[in-house]
């Protein structure tokens, strides 16, 4: 039986331990040591506090592809997404039933440090979040963080070239993220999580508060990226998802109980679950039945 996770802030903190010093091979659960799953989340049930949040989900995560969690507001979708990097730690009375494997390792092991996640797993939230200092030190804040020695500007340079935003901001360095405009300051945020190199970038509502041209220049973005990183995406844009993700999983909410709890119903290829789903639930919210 899968074991209980929980955390709080006032947790005691792990002993620091690399979650990548493992190799796929190293874990049964984590698709047999298939090395083209990167992680493997099993949430068999989440709570914060008494409430039960998600349940029933198991969701493989593709090298080098793009997978997107769709469904209606409030299914869990983001919740799960947060799982994949300890962001939900931070909130008070989360615990879940499961693992979240990383390379074969559990991201949740007693010995494992939640930054340390975070520096292999990075994320890119729904409002653009850039810090009150220049375009430089916001894509640099990792490298210091990290203790990083090599070069810095040469990194920052690459994370903006990566980011298409270079052409953009090479002569405004020394201005102040906050000047920028709204798709150049989530690009500015992206630049800034793959400065440090993770293997995952996570992407909560990427585009949600972009205008449409803004919008694809992310979409257009995320194709690009995902030669060299695996993403991991939640919208409730079904034509993006639809447009940038190799695999797409569905979530729906369970209102039996009088509670709401969500769940995954179904995961496959994205030409699958949009074009031929197996499910009711799917096939109605993919025809807009329902929201």
């Amino acid at each position: 039986m899968p074991s209980a996770k929980s955390a709080s802030p006032e947790a005691e903190r792990p002993k620091s331990e690399s979650p990548a010093s493992a190799s796929p091979e190293s874990a049964p659960e984590n698709g047999k040591g298939d090395p083209s799953i990167v992680m493997d989340c099993n949430i068999k049930e989440l709570y914060y506090d008494d409430v039960k949040a998600v349940r029933d989900t198991k969701v493989p995560i593709q090298k080098n592809a793009v997978t997107a969690f769709i469904g209606p507001s409030g299914c869990g979708k983001s919740t799960v997404l947060r799982c994949l990097n300890r962001m939900n730690d931070l909130i008070r009375g989360f615990r879940f039933e499961g693992y979240v494997n990383y390379r074969g390792k559990d991201i949740y092991g007693p010995t494992v440090d939640p930054v340390a996640v975070r520096r292999y797993i990075g994320i890119v939230f729904q409002q653009p979040n850039p810090f009150a200092t220049t375009v430089y030190n916001n894509v640099a804040f990792g490298l210091r963080l990290n203790g990083f020695k090599g070069d810095k500007a040469g990194t920052v340079e690459k994370a903006l070239k990566s980011a298409a935003l270079w052409d953009e901001v090479k002569d405004k360095l020394n201005s102040s993220g906050l000047s920028l405009s709204g798709g150049q300051q989530q690009r500015l945020c992206i630049a800034r999580a793959i400065a440090t190199e993770p293997e995952v970038l996570l992407m909560d509502e990427p585009c949600s508060a972009l205008d449409p041209v803004s919008t694809r220049q992310i979409e257009d973005l995320m194709k690009e990226l995902k030669k060299r990183f695996t993403i991991a995406i939640v919208t409730h844009n079904l034509a993006q998802a639809k447009r940038v993700a190799d695999k797409t999983g569905f979530w729906y909410v369970d209102t039996t109980d009088g509670a709401r709890t969500g769940y995954l119903v179904e995961f496959g290829d994205s030409g699958q679950i949009f074009d031929n789903p197996k499910e009711k639930e799917t096939q109605e919210y993919i025809k807009g039945d329902f929201s």
